[in-house]
């Protein structure tokens, strides 16, 4: 029997060291990280909102088209995803329907925060936290929509009380997270690698997360061994493929204005483009399901590629050929 997302997930986070996980805003950058060989995966609603709608996180994309993109991309890959869940989308209750929906879709994990609505990208201005007893209700409210529902969903409980109250807030709220039952902890935007270990230092035997925002984000950007060394456990680069991927747009875009069409190198061949979104294996499935219609269909596109070719050739000696005149 196949093993669960889930519990793919929680098989991560019992192994040694610190486990890194890009990203995807999509099925398709889904597919290139694990192509690239990662164990698991985030989605971004940073991203997700920018490369669906075009517009910026700050609580304008909905539930329904968070979850659609979601199915897409499990659909598209076999490594575990973790869903964005944002705020939960309301109180309590709200946040139970978001976990049951992420089971249904097929998540390994779900991180749930403890913004105001509408909420924003925590390392932006402005951002602003619900009371401690809704906070720690709404994490509560996370585990009993996993315990009725049978599944072993991960639940992440994440903070933003650091930038929106206090460090020693963002601690509070983490410890609390971990009394009534999260699995792993996240307090977002931390601002020095000292706020990070101190973090790492409360319930010790939670595992915690970095989210490591990078070109300009407020916590540091430690490499993997730092990471480890400080205690992480998972790690988060929420914007290395969108960020790219809009630098290559804008690049292509340059050049194409002037009629230059990205250098070789910079730009995937056709047949590597086939390759990454699935033409051959479709093509070595569909072999399965050949039929006798098929096989004579090819057999006349066979015949017909060398008569076109017959004439072709017939064409280019006639009008080759000088016609005597009269």
């Amino acid at each position: 029997m196949a093993e669960s997302p889930a519990k793919a997930l929680r098989r991560i986070l019992d192994s040694p060291g610190v486990h890194l996980g890009p990203a995807c805003f999509d099925a398709l950058s889904a597919k290139l990280v694990e192509r690239a060989g990662f164990d698991y995966c985030f989605t971004s609603g940073f991203s997700i909102s920018a490369a669906r709608l075009g517009l910026p996180d700050v609580g304008l994309i909905s539930f329904g088209e968070m979850m659609d993109q979601g199915r897409q991309i499990i659909q598209a890959v076999s490594i575990p995803i973790i869903a964005d869940g944002d705020n939960g989308y309301g109180n309590a209750m709200n946040v139970k329907r978001t976990v049951r929906d992420a089971i249904r879709a097929g998540y390994a994990g779900i991180f749930l925060e403890d913004q105001v609505s509408p909420k924003a990208c925590g390392h932006t201005r402005g951002r602003k936290v619900v009371p401690r007893d809704e906070a720690v209700m709404r994490i509560k409210a996370a585990i009993d929509a996993r315990k009725e529902s049978g599944s072993d969903i991960v639940i992440i409980a994440r903070t933003d009380s650091r930038q929106a109250v206090s460090f020693d807030e963002s601690l509070w709220r983490s410890q609390a997270f971990a009394d009534v039952g999260a699995d792993v902890l996240l307090i977002d935007a931390l601002a020095s690698r000292e706020e990070m270990k101190a973090f790492c230092e409360i319930a010790p035997s939670v595992p915690k997360m970095a989210n490591l925002l990078e070109g300009g984000g407020k916590t540091p950007i430690l490499s993997p061994t730092e990471l480890k060394d400080v205690g992480f456990k998972i790690a988060a680069y929420p914007l290395s493929l969108m960020g790219v991927s809009i630098r290559a747009m804008q690049n292509a875009l340059t050049g194409l204005k002037s009629g230059q069409i990205p250098s070789h190198g910079s730009i995937p061949t056709f047949e590597e483009i086939k390759e990454i979104v699935g033409f051959n294996s479709y093509y070595e499935e569909e072999k399965r399901y050949a039929t006798s219609t098929d096989q004579v269909s090819s057999q006349n596109d066979v015949k017909n590629k060398s008569f076109n070719l017959r004439f072709l050739r017939i064409s280019t000696f006639m009008c080759s050929s000088k016609v005597p005149s009269v």
